[in-house]
């Protein structure tokens, strides 16, 4: 009898554990489905005749990891070829950023153990800037709130880049032993002047309407407007890139926010065309002292603090860039990528600026000087097999 029990409540007890495991499942399947909804960091909608492209990560200002590039790059390749689909749109949620970045955590904490990541990552992204520069059906990037390297990677490139009060632009990556990557070596000498190499060097940060005046955003509309805008755009009957504009004119028009504020950067535009324009980082920085302005002292302030090695890497970076192609860029700033991630500052930038947040790197090397025109040359060199290929 004792044997009988013993039997029964183990198969009962294999029964149960069936039963639970097979509830597991249903709950697994059921978190999944909910996760590919609200979730899914990036979504991936077609609304009437327009592919929308929502980045989902509100948490982190909806910064682009390696999972979201691959899941946007192939769907831009397939609406380009969706005879249905007339334009692509993108922007981000939670109201605070379009898009903040690159996920620089995953990168550190990858490279630091030699994670194939630090390949992978840099070649997706590309190839995602590629596809957006070689769009061929109309793209919009609605760049309200924070849009700062990666952001500016999914939108600059673009046809139409609708900026708002919100919106600051920033290239900050000098700060943390990066460059300007994700093509910045194509637009950023393309801006006028020589506003792309302050930007470049300093990370000055934009705002608002000063985005658009800089020659980053191609429209300004009012952060509120921007839903009533894209079913606007989602509403237009097979648009051409010219109705499309036109409709984006309209709104652009009728936004009065700041209308009447000068470009922040005026009054300094002559100082930085002049001071900007050097044969190489040594003479900026003697430049920079020798005009001993206000201004002028307030750039070098900020340039000391930057890696010596990112300010040679962008300055070259930027002065080859302004004759290539966007591919030729992407190849360049590629092998840049690489070499950053072989190197020093890049960790401590990131560990100083993210993650103990002292604000105080340790640069290696700690002066201009020391950043031997040998070294800039090698981060420069052809990978062989492992260049990118677009």
């Amino acid at each position: 009898m004792q044997l009988r029990r013993t039997q029964f409540s183990s198969e009962g007890s294999l029964a149960m554990l069936r039963a639970l495991n097979r509830l597991q499942v249903i709950f697994q399947h059921l978190k999944m489905s909910k996760q590919t909804d609200s979730a899914a960091e990036v979504l991936l909608e077609k609304k009437g005749g327009a592919g929308v492209i929502t980045l989902n990560r509100p948490k982190a200002l909806n910064a682009l990891n390696l999972p979201m590039i691959q899941k946007i790059y192939p769907q831009i390749k397939t609406w380009e070829q969706d005879p249905e689909t007339f334009l692509i749109i993108i922007k981000g949620t939670g109201g605070k950023a379009f898009c903040a970045g690159g996920d620089i955590r995953a990168l550190t904490e990858a490279g630091k153990v030699g994670d194939k990541l630090i390949q992978d990552f840099f070649v997706g992204e590309y190839r995602l800037n590629n596809a957006v520069g070689t769009c061929k059906k109309p793209y919009v990037a609605l760049i309200d709130g924070i849009t700062m390297g990666g952001g500016v990677g999914v939108s600059v490139h673009g046809h139409f880049r609708v900026a708002t009060e919100k919106t600051v632009f920033a290239m900050p990556e000098t700060a943390i032993g990066l460059f300007p990557d994700v093509g910045g070596g194509y637009f950023l000498p393309r801006l006028s002047g020589k506003i792309g190499y302050y930007l470049a060097l300093t990370g000055c940060r934009l705002k608002g309407r000063d985005v658009l005046k800089a020659g980053i955003a191609t429209h300004f509309v009012e952060s509120e407007k921007l839903p009533a805008l894209e079913k606007d755009l989602i509403a237009l009957k097979s648009p051409s890139k010219e109705k499309i504009a036109d409709l984006l004119n309209s709104y652009h028009m009728k936004c009065t926010i700041d209308q009447e504020k000068e470009f922040a950067l005026d009054e300094h535009m002559e100082k930085i065309n002049s001071l900007f324009s050097a044969n190489s980082m040594e003479e900026i920085v003697k430049k920079l002292k020798q005009d001993g302005s206000p201004f002028a002292m307030k750039q070098l302030e900020t340039i000391n603090k930057m890696s010596p090695t990112s300010l040679k890497l962008t300055f070259r970076q930027l002065r080859e860039g302004a004759s290539m192609s966007l591919q030729e860029v992407l190849r360049m700033e590629y092998r840049l990528s690489q070499a950053c991630m072989k190197g020093h500052d890049f960790y401590e930038g990131v560990r100083a600026v993210l993650i103990d947040k002292d604000q105080s790197p340790k640069w290696k090397p700690a002066a201009l000087e020391e950043v031997s025109d040998e070294f800039v040359d090698s981060c420069f060199k052809s990978l062989g097999n492992d260049d990118l290929k677009l």
